[in-house]
């Protein structure tokens, strides 16, 4: 049954790509951890190969009808693998513990989903699926990738793919019309993946048969994502997605809650000593 429902998920974290062009990796994580019972590190590793995969897949229909600008993935997507093979290197070191990397990943959902609910609040005036200002400044290439070093680290450390932050700094900073953002950010999200992934090979126990079984659950997720995004408003599924990401946030927040006490029980012991010394 737990098989069953990892991979019904997985169908779901492939229309989530097919629809939303990211957010894949805010489902995949918690379900290989919370649900499949796979250690964080090795569900980090296993996540950007799926994310990567997958995201291929959803990439070919926007190839297709000409929405994935490649100069603007080279620059953007070369800062952010370098970011991706950095972040990995990084959650590699022994300070980094599995239950940081997962406090880490719920504080950035966290934060997305609210950018997803307020986004999506914004009165929608053109045809684009979700509203953002005018681009920022004319010539944004080296905002565009300091943001793609910042993001690249990310998806190294914690796993995330970056669409929620990837398509933004598109439209915001590359110039880049909605419809192709969301083209262009599968083809980065591809790079980062597989640039974290070589920074993790060798240091984490990677789960072959479940990541190919995922693959093929969430290809079917996206195909049939793309096929309903021609019907279904995805202006109307932001602020939902966005209440969903904020209850996995808040999901696993309260798993790593033991986390905090770990980090505040040592101080209260060491408060309890001196003042124990100081009576005796």
């Amino acid at each position: 049954m737990i098989w069953i429902i990892g991979h019904l998920l997985a169908v779901g974290i492939g229309i989530s790509l097919g629809l939303l062009g990211g957010g894949g990796s805010v489902l995949a994580l918690p379900v290989l951890v919370y649900v499949m019972g796979v250690a964080p590190k090795n569900a980090i590793a296993m996540t950007l190969v799926i994310i990567g995969t997958v995201s291929i897949l959803g990439l070919i229909p926007h190839w297709r009808a000409g929405n994935v600008w490649l100069k603007t993935a080279y620059i953007f997507g070369s800062a952010t693998m370098v970011g991706a093979f950095l972040g990995a290197k990084l959650a590699t070191l022994p300070f980094i513990t599995d239950a940081i990397q997962m406090l880490l990943f719920a504080l950035l959902m966290l934060v997305a989903s609210l950018l997803m609910i307020q986004r999506s609040a914004r009165p929608k005036k053109t045809d684009d699926i979700i509203p953002y200002p005018k681009p920022v400044c004319k010539y944004c290439w080296l905002w565009l990738m300091s943001e793609g070093i910042v993001v690249g680290t990310l998806t190294g450390l914690v796993g995330v793919g970056g669409g929620f932050a990837i398509v933004p700094a598109l439209v915001l900073l590359g110039k880049v019309p909605m419809k192709a953002a969301i083209g262009t950010s599968l083809l980065i999200i591809t790079m980062n993946a597989i640039a974290g992934f070589i920074g993790y090979w060798g240091h984490v126990t990677l789960d072959w048969g479940l990541m190919l079984s995922f693959i093929l659950a969430a290809s079917v997720g996206t195909i049939l994502g793309g096929y309903l995004s021609g019907f279904i408003p995805a202006a109307r599924l932001q602020k939902s997605f966005g209440y969903f990401v904020l209850a996995v946030a808040a999901l696993v927040l309260f798993q790593n809650r033991d986390t905090f006490w770990q980090w505040y029980t040592p101080k209260n012991a060491a408060s309890a000593k001196v003042s124990l010394q100081s009576r005796v």
